[in-house]
């Protein structure tokens, strides 16, 4: 099978090798889940390959080498594989497929000319400490959530050239449709290194498997007309392992697979399930189907692990029920663990224009959820999510009362709004830098109002200043109110 690019691909390839030519030896490639980032990736190999130079692609699970192996063979592209005990330990081949943790053991790669790093925002640090001691070596990461703490400081430039919404406007990926389900309560627990502890998150999702078993059966039934193909991402191996026994007691087929779980038993579940007339109506799992998992006849999503601050995880996740199928003309996710709300703002960021640049600003804790945000957020008969700038839901047809597109709480001047287009950010950013420029602001106070505007920190947005509308000068006017009202409470 010859291999074949589409033209966002294409175009993909060029800005890398432009990229190089600037003067960037560290590349990030990002691209949407279900974007095609190994045929590109696979691209670039043969292109080196036909130089006479050598090239590597690096991947940090042994399934994975033997994944993109396969697809390798599948373009009848001769390769080898640099992996313990691997039938095909071909050094002397131009491309290598070689695990992480065999580039970890070397230290080094004579003769390599270009490294592909999959899943590059998994920052290991001896792969990082590889990268930085081999300054002659070209390096392209690929990601489809490039918000790394610190990624910036080992890739120089990132490439994006397509984002989600273009590929589901083109159909290359499926839309979300999105129901807000019973919440895992989270208020109150314990965190690890900033994120919910494993133990929390278990224990506290196992009060809610009825309510998800329950969302479950109705909305596959009233959506579907019957079961279909389902994939959970649970809080932990208890968790997984109780929603499975409660789906049994009603009649349904979900298997838990997990670390505790010997790799051939899981390897056999997820091959039958990827088969058409499978009889398993859906796996469980915490981490193992946020990556290299690719069975695009899923159709539903279930969120039921909560995230803090790990915005990466949350868009890993829906990618998964995101790939076209023959038929499927949308995905459908149940959020019982309140993420689509909490990384709403960034996620419609990325979703709308993708990534510009690479910092650390994305990956921190993300402002609690108020109940009534999350009242306001979704249809009061359906639970569906309320779509941008309409009074009618999408789902079962329920109009709201209408309400004025200013609305005062508390004396504070709130302004709901739809969705905003990369141009409407600029300029309200354009008129910010005014303030900056001529009100004495500081940098991070423009950057603060506009968070306070958009939920999300300013991103690939240029400082030019223009002079402030009339909306810009009111919503400014009114946080000053707001936060002396706030001032002469607190006296």
């Amino acid at each position: 099978m010859a291999l074949e690019l589409r033209q966002y691909q294409s175009d993909t390839l060029e800005a890398l090798r432009n990229g190089f030519a600037m003067g960037n030896r560290s590349q990030i490639l990002y691209a949407p889940t279900g974007a095609g980032k190994t045929e590109m990736a696979i691209a670039l190999l043969e292109a080196v390959k036909k130089k006479g130079n050598k090239a590597a692609m690096l991947l940090d699970r042994i399934v994975l080498c033997e994944q993109t192996s396969q697809r390798l063979n599948g373009y009848d592209i001769d390769h080898g594989v640099m992996q313990s005990g691997h039938w095909r330990y071909r050094p002397y081949e131009n491309i290598q497929v070689c695990s992480a943790q065999t580039l970890e053991k070397r230290g080094d790669f004579p003769g390599l000319d270009l490294l592909i790093v999959d899943e590059a925002h998994q920052t290991r640090q001896q792969t990082m400490e590889f990268i930085k001691n081999n300054p002659h070596i070209r390096v392209i990461g690929l990601t489809a959530t490039p918000f790394t703490k610190g990624l910036g400081k080992t890739y120089s430039n990132v490439v994006s050239t397509v984002t989600t919404k273009q590929l589901v406007d083109k159909k290359f990926l499926v839309p979300l449709r999105v129901f807000i389900s019973t919440e895992i309560d989270m208020e109150g627990a314990k965190k690890v290194a900033g994120e919910w502890s494993q133990r929390e998150t278990t224990k506290r999702g196992m009060k809610i498997t009825g309510d998800i078993v329950a969302e479950w059966i109705k909305k596959t039934h009233e959506i579907y007309g019957k079961p279909r193909k389902t994939i959970i991402f649970c809080s932990g191996v208890e968790h997984g392992t109780d929603l499975s026994r409660k789906f049994a007691e009603h009649g349904y087929n979900f298997v838990s697979i997990s670390y505790k779980d010997d790799d051939q038993f899981k390897a056999d579940a997820i091959e039958d399930f990827s088969k058409p007339d499978t009889e398993i109506h859906g796996l469980i799992a915490t981490d193992i189907l946020t990556k290299g998992f690719d069975v695009p006849d899923v159709v539903i999503g279930v969120s039921a692990r909560p995230f803090s601050k790990s915005l990466s995880s949350h868009i890993q996740q829906m990618g998964r029920v995101m790939r076209s199928y023959e038929g499927k003309e949308f995905a459908l996710w149940l959020d019982h663990s309140g993420n689509y709300l909490r990384f709403r703002g960034d996620w419609d960021e990325v979703y709308e224009n993708g990534v510009q640049e690479l910092d650390d600003g994305k990956d921190k804790d993300k402002t609690a959820t108020t109940e009534r945000e999350k009242k306001e957020s979704k249809c009061p008969i359906c639970q569906h999510l309320w779509p941008s700038g309409s009074d009618t839901c999408t789902h079962c047809g329920h109009v709201r009362e209408k309400k004025n597109k200013v609305e005062v709480e508390a004396g504070v001047l709130q302004e709901l709004t739809g969705a905003m287009t990369r141009e409407d950010k600029q300029a309200w950013w354009s008129q910010l830098q005014w303030y900056v420029r001529n009100q004495g602001w500081s940098s991070g106070r423009a950057a603060h109002t506009y968070r306070d505007k958009f939920g999300v920190w300013p991103r690939g947005l240029h400082d030019t200043p223009t002079p402030p509308s009339h909306d810009v000068v009111k919503f400014v006017d009114n946080k000053i109110k707001a936060y002396i009202r706030k001032i002469k409470r607190s006296r």
